[in-house]
């Protein structure tokens, strides 16, 4: 099979399985505020969301970009990736540095769905994306490291049963460079939930399952290090190259729905004697919309592919997000336009898919922070935060 029948595969597999959860559900589900369990189920057992486990792990083996196609498919089926793409972009850093034990301990059983590892604990309320003037601290004490600290935007941390962890455990004071004494732990929620680790959602404007975490001398065994002590903020790097990918994915994917919703409305609904997708000032934004999704699907998919081939894609993986999260924002906004009034109805998806659009201009990097990124570190201009 080549690669383009791959793929192919995996779009169908992926549209058959999404068939099964119609608007309905994720209308039930956004009023409710409730966790979509029965779709991540269903993609875990699939296989979906084992994809970057190596098939000796039970995993399906399967590149980034395959990855990426997945993720854009969910969305642009009307479904909501965020639920468990977490699983995806975490497992990257433990693939790369984990031991072999961890390895072997977790893998496996992630990839049944026996364990789920959605919770990413970077964020703190102090830093926001300014990782390296994170709080939280992982003391050694004997066998066992004493966590105290707390994170927010801790997505799905309530449907998790692991949490990927990033805490500092040298001071920053006396570390040579900022980026050293940070560490990555791969802790285990089931045992420390209520016994150190506190979670307390956080309502917002999209069903996200977003929480802040709380840790009061939380216990962890030395065991649930990974790599290197003080080499966690190298790791994760790699791991954040791969979430900006499959976010982008994901923002491709909600554009292609958002596009395809306004041309099938634009050309049933007729107003003045014609289909309103007639006139020009309805069908140009949605031509728009379109080359400016097929030039970031471009951008996502080479990023995508430079990290396969082994590269450092930060540039691209940034790029790929900045223009992904901006075409499908325009996308999202040039639909609502083009329903009007049945735009903010619920029954038409629209003001849904809209919310949840609107967050990847945000998160997990902003746009600025992007924007700065590229002007420092490729067009070498002087830093400017």
């Amino acid at each position: 099979m080549t690669d383009n029948d791959n793929i192919s595969e995996i779009r169908r597999s992926v549209q058959a399985l999404c068939a099964e959860f119609p608007g309905a559900y994720w209308r039930e589900k956004d009023s409710a505020r409730a966790y979509p369990g029965e779709f991540v189920d269903a993609l875990t057992k699939a296989g979906f969301l084992a994809a970057l486990i190596p098939e000796s792990y039970g995993g399906s083996g399967l590149k980034l970009d395959d990855a990426a196609v997945i993720m854009e498919e969910i969305q642009a089926a009307g479904c909501n990736g965020a639920s468990a793409h977490a699983q995806m972009y975490i497992m990257n850093t433990l693939l790369k540095y984990g031991s072999e034990e961890q390895k072997q301990e977790y893998l496996p059983r992630i990839a049944t769905g026996e364990l789920r590892l959605q919770a990413f604990g970077v964020s703190e309320p102090t830093s926001g994306t300014d990782t390296l003037s994170l709080r939280t601290v992982a003391v050694r004490d004997g066998d066992e490291y004493v966590i105290n600290g707390q994170k927010i935007w801790t997505s799905r941390a309530e449907y998790s049963d692991l949490m990927m962890l990033l805490a500092r455990t040298t001071p920053r004071e006396d570390v040579a460079s900022k980026t050293e004494g940070l560490s990555i732990f791969l802790v285990d929620m089931r045992k420390v939930v209520g016994n150190g680790m506190t979670i307390k959602p956080i309502r917002t404007m999209m069903n996200h399952s977003t929480t802040e975490v709380f840790f009061d001398d939380m216990r962890i065994p030395a065991s649930a290090l990974i790599g290197e002590e003080g080499k966690g903020f190298r790791y994760i790097l790699s791991g954040m190259n791969a979430e900006r990918i499959l976010i982008a994915a994901e923002c491709i994917g909600d554009a292609k729905w958002f596009i395809k919703k306004a041309t099938d409305y634009g050309s049933e609904r007729n107003v003045f004697g014609r289909a309103i997708a007639q006139n020009q000032g309805v069908q140009f934004p949605i031509a728009r919309c379109y080359a400016q999704m097929c030039a970031a699907e471009l951008m996502v998919h080479h990023a995508a592919q430079v990290s396969d081939a082994g590269g450092n894609p930060g540039a691209e993986a940034n790029m790929a997000k900045l223009l992904a999260s901006e075409a499908s924002w325009a996308a999202a906004d040039m639909c609502v336009q083009t329903h009007g009034g049945f735009g903010f109805a619920e029954e038409y998806d629209v003001e849904r898919k809209f919310r949840e659009a609107r967050l990847y201009t945000v998160a997990p990097i902003s746009t600025n922070l992007i924007l700065s990124y590229l002007a420092e570190h490729v067009l070498g201009l002087p830093r400017s935060y």
